[in-house]
């Protein structure tokens, strides 16, 4: 394929990770107040919002600074993965592998804009007082401000999957008798573009990495 359609093809599908991201991310914070939760299939699809100050997944990093360094490592690697792309595109690598690399670059930057910019224009979400009409919604563009400085926002995530429910059998190791949730992880649609963007690689693209 040559390398201008490949160019084309990795820059749309990176811009339309990010304006749906985006979208869905927005949407969610300016109707939803923290916590709350809408069932979309039945108990196995939930839109349940929180957010986090760190990794994907839920998963964070504490305090002021580690909130700085994750955001501008994400910074780093978003920058690293562009330039990755271009070389690949230069050498013609398969397309599979050059779309899989835009995924993980889309996930990366669309997490970084919640990290950078959410906290200069949004106000803060709280959990709602169930006697107040509208309590905990966060406005965007507030009058007053946002709530945190540049690079310390937090990220905004949606998706829940609380597809199987049950108890560990007495006899297992650890954990018998307490009950277990699969899969536990509130994420967001850049979580899952990186996530299946590392699954295609490592899945698809072992040879071309043996090889770069």
């Amino acid at each position: 394929m040559l390398p201008r359609r490949q160019n084309l093809y990795v820059t749309a599908l990176i811009l339309a990770v990010l304006i749906i991201d985006q979208a869905i991310k927005i949407v969610v914070k300016t109707n939803m107040a923290l916590g709350e939760s809408i069932p979309v299939l039945g108990n196995w699809f939930i839109i349940h919002f929180i957010e986090n100050i760190g990794m994907a997944f839920g998963y964070a990093l504490g305090g002021v600074t580690g909130k700085i360094a994750l955001t501008l490592f994400r910074l780093v690697a978003v920058s690293a993965l562009g330039y990755f792309i271009h070389l690949m595109i230069k050498r013609e690598a398969a397309i599979g592998f050059i779309l899989a690399l835009g995924l993980i670059t889309a996930g990366a930057a669309g997490n970084i804009i919640d990290s950078a910019f959410y906290g200069l224009i949004f106000s803060e979400s709280t959990f709602a007082d169930y006697m107040v009409e509208g309590s905990g919604v966060a406005t965007m563009f507030p009058a007053e401000g946002g709530y945190a400085p540049f690079l310390q926002g937090k990220v905004v995530d949606m998706f829940y999957f609380p597809i199987i429910r049950g108890t560990w059998p007495s006899w297992f190791p650890f954990w018998g008798g307490e009950s277990f949730l699969f899969f536990r992880p509130v994420f967001n649609l850049a979580d899952a573009a990186i996530t299946t963007g590392v699954f295609w690689v490592l899945l698809f693209h072992r040879k071309v990495l043996r090889t770069i």
